[in-house]
């Protein structure tokens, strides 16, 4: 497949010198330095590490440690490359429209496309694991009337401004935040022995190796860690969109680059590291409970497990809101951009694309309807051909990063305030992980496995990259037509 030339590559359009993308875009810079700081520590901090870290545990032991160090490691790099691009051209499109630049109309159209399809799906899986937590609580009103109220609410929060937006993001991340630090540091206490009641000798960090091993089940369980926990780090990539709406976008995205090394470290690793020191990692209550809930229930913290409903609901509502957000500003930029209805590009005089909004969440809607009625058949689909798109994300970002560089030095080099480090080898490094992650996923032929999310995934790309090349051809004919002379 080639690339257009540099010369027809369309180019994102072009922020001001003070770095300001929102006001050429009809955006507005509702996001404050605050909101961009706490959405760029909350956006790795997904429910799927509250909920899904037990099942890892189970699968690797202590070497889950090491399959989220290497998943780190990867999105570590992915940033440094969309930092490195994002702070020299902050949009709202992030990696589509650098795509689109470096890789040709075809890239940003695709993978644009891809990404809204993913979040509008996510949107659906949050609202009902939400209303699950409401029906516990509530059960006088009924599941999918919870998940209704859940979706409303946001959607209103949304479309009301993008301050509205940052500020709800500000504090659903800020109680993820506090959360975590204040489960380590009591955990912490705990290992060391300090905590009253907690000096028993089922505690420690002996427990990492004392049970069969720190690789009790081999090192091939640490792959089999990976797929199961690359998936809570999806939504990183967030704040470089969101970049595009603040006061000051290329200072916003170098500190946020800047910073996911500790991010990753301290809220993956450190509370994980806690939940294993604590706790033997075959202990049954880690899948039963879950590894944050049986942790707390360990060290004797009464009612562990509504406190842990409450974060893992304030957890659903931050991914909830942000992915309708980030499904909205993609739409935009696609319809900025020509490859979406010109309606999605429009903003209302609060500089909100509101069209955008509601078109994503009406998806949204149907999807949530598809998960009640068909959600074995239908909705299950609709998971599966999404669950590789994050990594194909990121192998996208990848080589526009290959692209781009070149065309930052070439146009912008002042611009060039964030670099990959050790380029090109560790992109190429990068690439080749992310690959060989997506080779192992085929390997998995379990029921909803990573085969089958790969496969539709790739389908469904081929559809979408055979939409675009079709409307390339078409509208590049169109063109050739229309420049005819008449006879």
């Amino acid at each position: 497949m080639t690339t257009p030339s540099q010369s027809h590559l369309a180019a994102p359009p072009t922020p001001p010198e003070d770095g300001s993308a929102s006001q050429q875009s009809g955006l507005q810079s509702g996001l404050k330095n605050r909101h961009l700081s706490m959405i760029a520590v909350g956006g790795v901090i997904g429910a799927g590490l509250f909920v899904g870290s037990g099942s890892g545990i189970a699968a690797a032991g202590p070497g889950i440690l090491l399959s989220y160090a290497l998943v780190g490691a990867l999105v570590v790099f992915v940033m440094r490359m969309l930092g490195e691009m994002a702070a020299a051209n902050p949009t709202s499109g992030s990696f589509s429209a650098y795509a689109d630049r470096a890789l040709g109309r075809w890239a940003g159209f695709s993978i644009g496309w891809l990404y809204w399809f993913f979040w509008v799906v996510v949107l659906a899986v949050e609202a009902t694991a939400g209303a699950a937590i409401l029906t516990s609580w509530v059960p006088a009103v009924p599941q999918w009337a919870w998940a209704l109220i859940v979706m409303v609410l946001l959607t209103a929060t949304n479309l009301a401004s993008v301050a509205s937006f940052g500020e709800f993001e500000f504090w659903f991340a800020g109680i993820k935040v506090v959360a975590i630090v204040a489960f380590i540091a009591l955990g912490g206490l705990a290992v060391f022995g300090v905590l009253p009641g907690s000096d028993h000798g089922a505690t420690g960090i002996g427990n990492l190796t004392s049970h069969g091993g720190f690789l009790p089940h081999g090192p091939s369980a640490i792959l089999t860690g990976v797929l199961m926990v690359v998936f809570s780090f999806m939504g990183s990539e967030i704040v470089t969109l969101a970049a595009g709406e603040s006061e000051d976008p290329r200072r916003a995205v170098t500190k946020a680059t800047n910073s996911v090394i500790w991010r990753v470290g301290v809220f993956y690793l450190g509370s994980i590291f806690i939940v294993l020191s604590l706790l033997p990692w075959n202990d049954p209550s880690i899948l039963k409970k879950g590894s944050y809930v049986a942790a707390l229930d360990s060290i004797g913290i009464p009612h562990a497990g509504q406190i842990m409903n409450v974060i893992v609901l304030t957890a659903v509502l931050s991914c909830l809101n942000s992915g309708l957000y980030t499904a909205s500003r993609m739409a935009f930029s696609l319809g900025q951009r020509g490859d979406a209805p010109k309606a999605f590009a429009r903003t209302n005089p609060r500089g909100v694309p509101q069209a955008a909004i509601l078109a994503s969440v009406l998806f949204g809607f149907i999807a949530v309807g598809f998960n009640y009625l068909w959600p074995d058949t239908v909705f299950q689909f609709l998971l599966n051909s999404s669950g590789a798109v994050a990594l194909f994300v990121w192998l996208v970002i990848c080589f526009s990063q290959l692209r781009m560089r070149g065309i930052i030095l070439r146009e912008n080099p002042d611009k060039l305030v964030v670099r990959m480090w050790l380029f090109p080898y560790l992109t190429w490094a990068t690439i080749a992980m992310i690959t060989f992650v997506l080779a192992y996923m085929l390997t998995d032929d379990s029921e909803g496995g990573g085969r089958i999310q790969v496969l539709l995934s790739v389908l469904l790309a081929a559809v979408v990259v055979g939409i675009s090349l079709v409307r390339d051809r078409i509208g590049g004919r169109s063109d050739k037509t229309a420049g005819l002379p008449t006879r």
